[in-house]
């Protein structure tokens, strides 16, 4: 795989922008329950959102940096299946993707 700078530059501000949703998240999830029962059926809801929100996140995050190690090992673009590359075309919609289109 050529020029991964792109994809490392890629990775990286959305591993950012995952980890600043993330904080807003944990921030969101820590204030105080307000006393009405109807109000804090609400919140509750909304909290399981956040929270269902917060473990997408988490899980983006550990693709991409898998991603980024597969980067600085020089293995990234590679099917981890069956070795062949993964087309370019696959990795500029999905740069985290492990497998080339034959092995998905």
């Amino acid at each position: 795989m050529k020029n991964t700078d792109e994809f490392k530059r890629r990775l990286s501000a959305r591993k950012d922008e995952l980890e600043q949703r993330l904080q807003h998240i944990e921030h969101d999830l820590d204030q105080p329950v307000t006393n009405d029962i109807e109000d804090r059926a609400t919140e509750r809801e909304d909290d399981e959102v956040m929270e269902s929100m917060g473990n997408a996140g988490l899980v983006e995050i550990a693709a991409i940096d898998a991603a980024l190690t597969r980067i600085e090992a020089g293995t990234f673009g590679d099917c981890v299946e069956c070795g062949e590359p993964i087309s370019q075309e696959r990795l500029e919609i999905l740069p985290t993707a492990t497998k080339c289109r034959n092995c998905m």
